[in-house]
């Protein structure tokens, strides 16, 4: 996993929707055309750094991993009447999220009020998911799959304060729980995978600790139908990408490394270099390719936030933005993850709010 403000629990991409607790205008069993593909999965075949797929194949497989949860909604959780416990379970999220993520809790005030607890509620229970593997020492399976029965029961026990919000926020917003199951399934990865052959891996990873939570957000948001799921997958692979060159360093000290193995032996970076910590030409290279990929990653998902109900269009441009702003500051560090943070201040996270609340309402009248 990839720093404190690492994979699932800071990928949390999509948050308002319609009072009616459904997406609106979703058909069932609609099954959308994939928006065009670039670079999501230009790997380079055999030392040529030009070649393009013309298709990629992994974005057809996680697409259907995205719908079928959609088709299959299950059995919900028990509705949980208002209490001072359950407004107390909130705060106790709001708490966690304000904590860990600066940028999320930020965004997450742009929402209204009912979307924003959700939207914390389930980035605690991200953060909690997240912790067991990174801080729980031994016996962590056994901890996370504890932690999956007591998250996802259907009337969780009322002394547990986040699985309270997040049944609560469940309930309420119609969240498959499919996601939250391929979400723990992925974090689990981290136990026993910690090496990445290409990129059509590592995006199969991604998805699972970081699109899961955007497709759970969105819900929360409210969406026109399924066409908005492709690019719900591309953010929240861009996002946990960002994280991940980010946090090389720190992720090689943890003894994972999480960048594709025949990209990196593509650019002649060895795993010797990584541990050395050495930035040179073949390093600034291999990075290059790497942000330029994940900004057209940002790209191509930016569509899909004219999908989303208005009042949570402003909350996930945002997101995206202020997280994107992290490869300017990998760039700014002459890429050098090792020694020192990519990391955007507060008072610059204010400062681009209203350019971006600018686009996202110019785009929403002129449908650019």
């Amino acid at each position: 996993m990839s720093g404190p403000d690492n994979h699932s629990a800071n990928t949390l991409s999509m948050i308002s929707r319609q009072d009616s607790g459904s997406a609106k205008g979703r058909q069932p069993g609609l099954y959308p055309a994939l928006p065009p593909t670039s670079l999501l999965a230009r790997a380079p075949a055999e030392g040529n750094l030009t070649g393009q797929s013309t298709f990629a194949a992994w974005e057809a497989q996680l697409l259907q991993k995205a719908l079928q949860p959609l088709a299959l909604q299950g059995r919900q959780p028990m509705p949980i009447p208002r209490s001072d416990r359950l407004r107390e379970a909130y705060r106790v999220c709001a708490a966690i999220t304000r904590q860990n993520s600066s940028t999320f809790y930020l965004t997450s005030r742009l929402l209204p009020k009912e979307a924003r607890r959700a939207a914390r509620a389930l980035y605690a229970f991200c953060r909690i998911s997240d912790d067991i593997i990174d801080r729980a020492g031994t016996d962590r399976l056994q901890k996370l799959d504890d932690w999956r029965r007591r998250s996802l029961v259907s009337g969780p026990n009322r002394g547990e304060m986040v699985p309270l919000a997040w049944s609560h926020a469940r309930s309420t917003f119609g969240i498959p729980r499919r996601y939250a199951e391929q979400l723990l399934d992925g974090v689990a990865m981290d136990l026993t995978k910690i090496r990445y052959d290409d990129f059509t891996e590592l995006a199969h990873y991604c998805y699972s600790v970081a699109s899961t939570v955007g497709l759970m957000a969105m819900h929360i948001i409210g969406f026109d139908s399924e066409q908005a799921v492709p690019y719900a997958i591309k953010l929240g692979i861009a996002l946990q990408l960002t994280n991940i060159l980010r946090d090389v360093g720190e992720d090689w000290k943890n003894g994972r490394l999480y960048l594709p193995q025949d990209e990196l032996q593509a650019f002649g970076v060895g795993e010797k270099d990584i541990q050395a910590g050495r930035v040179d030409d073949r390093w600034r290279a291999f990075m290059h390719f790497q942000i330029d990929r994940v900004r057209t990653l940002f790209a191509e998902s930016r569509p899909g936030i004219k999908m989303l109900d208005r009042r949570g269009r402003f909350a996930i441009a945002a997101s995206a933005e202020l997280y994107g702003a992290i490869l300017n500051r990998i760039e700014a560090n002459d890429y050098d993850v090792f020694s020192q943070r990519a990391y955007v201040s507060g008072s610059r996270k204010l400062l681009r709010l209203p350019g971006i609340w600018w686009r996202t309402h110019m785009s929403r009248r002129t449908g650019i």
